[in-house]
């Protein structure tokens, strides 16, 4: 019986410089493209905030340092839809976790029918642009021409629907069209809970806990890791989705959203710089509140490898 013969560190060594480059070679499209079109972008609309450049002038720009995060800071309407923005994801971000992890909850049930056949239905949503999920709600709840109303109330004698068709409806139509895309966070959740050692049911089960109970006390700590990072993906979309709110609408501050005035200072007011600092300071803000999930993530997400550390 031959013995395995255990590489030395200088041959290991030797072979990850060797085949280094072929692994920075195939992943150069990837590295190319975060270079042109993240990198790039990001440093130069940071340079963009230290100017007054104004977009129908660009050859008039000026360096003015910080002017433009004082004016941020000193604008009333920042305020107005800062909160508006945090008023939405604080009604959003509850509502996609809690219905991912339910529905998650339903998918990996034993009992259901025609699983993949679920599961692909709740996902499919989710490969539609987020754009035309809005223009596609829209239609359907349109109170002249809208599905909803002429195949569905009307025939069955049903008071017409007219709730989203105000000016402050795009919020209502964004939460809309955004939990009818939770597909991924569904198949993390999903992920999860099926991992879990059926082990741990059956022997709380033989103890006489109920199926509540049991994914109370077992399915929902252990499925923590999944929430917190489903968590953050949905935040992120969030905050970085809302300026459809507003699209084809003049500025609103008490309706708009942040976004949707960063888009007001660029394509209206054609503040290049103003825009961009709009931009950053909200940048920081998202990662400030992501920077306190993690801290906090230490209190009521189940690490296993901290438990095996400690």
């Amino acid at each position: 019986m031959q013995s395995t013969k255990k590489l030395s560190w200088k041959s290991h060594k030797n072979w990850i410089g060797e085949n280094r480059y072929w692994g920075l070679w195939l992943i150069s499209p990837w590295l190319l493209g975060l270079l042109l079109f993240k990198l790039v972008p990001i440093v130069g609309s940071f340079a963009l905030s230290l100017t007054n450049m104004f977009l129908l002038e660009p050859d008039q720009a000026q360096f003015v340092g910080l002017k433009n995060y004082i004016d941020t800071f000193r604008d009333p309407n920042v305020g107005v839809v800062f909160i508006t923005t945090v008023k939405l994801a604080l009604i959003l971000v509850p509502l996609q976790t809690g219905f991912s992890i339910l529905i998650a909850t339903l998918l990996s049930n034993k009992k259901l029918l025609m699983k993949n056949s679920m599961r692909a239905l709740f996902f499919i949503p989710s490969i539609i642009p987020s754009a035309a999920n809005v223009y596609m709600w829209r239609g359907f709840v349109n109170p002249t021409t809208g599905w909803l109303n002429r195949l569905i109330l009307d025939p069955l004698g049903l008071e017409r629907l007219n709730i989203f068709a105000g000016r402050g409806a795009g919020q209502a139509l964004f939460i809309l069209s955004m939990l009818w895309t939770i597909g991924p966070s569904i198949l993390i959740n999903m992920g999860a809970i099926q991992s879990i050692p059926s082990e741990l049911h059956e022997a709380a089960k033989i103890d006489g806990a109920g199926y509540w109970r049991r994914w109370w006390a077992i399915t929902l700590p252990l499925i923590t890791p999944a929430i917190f990072f489903t968590l953050i993906l949905n935040l992120t979309a969030v905050f970085s989705g809302a300026l459809i709110l507003d699209r084809g609408y003049n500025h609103n501050s008490g309706l708009s959203s942040y976004d949707q005035y960063i888009y007001f200072m660029l394509f209206r007011a054609f503040k290049l710089g103003a825009a961009s600092s709009l931009a950053w300071v909200f940048f920081v803000f998202v990662m400030l509140v992501v920077l306190v999930l993690f801290i906090t993530s230490k209190r009521w997400v189940y690490f296993p490898e901290a438990e095996d550390q400690a």
